[in-house]
């Protein structure tokens, strides 16, 4: 494609490049509600709700796609957290809930900034 205004050839963001964006951005606003949610939850439904994320999370860390690695590990980080937060260990379940806590908001800040790349690399593209 051809820039007629600045003489050059205009660079825009790959389709492929905007659908990892994409993927990402609403990957990370849904993570971020589901450790809010896994933290908000009375005891039981929270060690419910913990122990399938952590058994999801093995799944995908014993999986052979290198893909689902890094996802697998947050996704048993998280449910570990969630189920350590409702465990009544006096200095565990504080830290545990903070840090879950902190992990929604890092998944929500990651989300909206892929939210941003992902918009900005549509509106390159008119």
């Amino acid at each position: 494609m051809y820039d007629k205004e600045h003489n050059t050839a205009a660079s825009y963001t790959s389709t492929k490049v905007l659908a990892k964006q994409g993927i990402a951005a609403v990957g990370g606003i849904i993570g971020g509600a589901g450790l809010l949610l896994m933290g908000s939850l009375p005891p039981v439904g929270g060690i419910l709700l913990g122990a399938l994320a952590g058994v999801l999370g093995i799944g995908a860390l014993l999986s052979k796609d290198p893909e689902e690695k890094k996802p697998g590990a947050v996704l048993t980080a998280a449910g570990c957290l969630a189920i350590l937060s409702r465990l009544s260990i006096p200095v565990i379940k504080p830290l545990a809930g903070a840090f879950l806590g902190l992990g929604a908001l890092g998944f929500f800040a990651m989300g909206i900034w892929k939210g941003i790349k992902f918009f900005k690399g549509l509106k390159q593209r008119r």
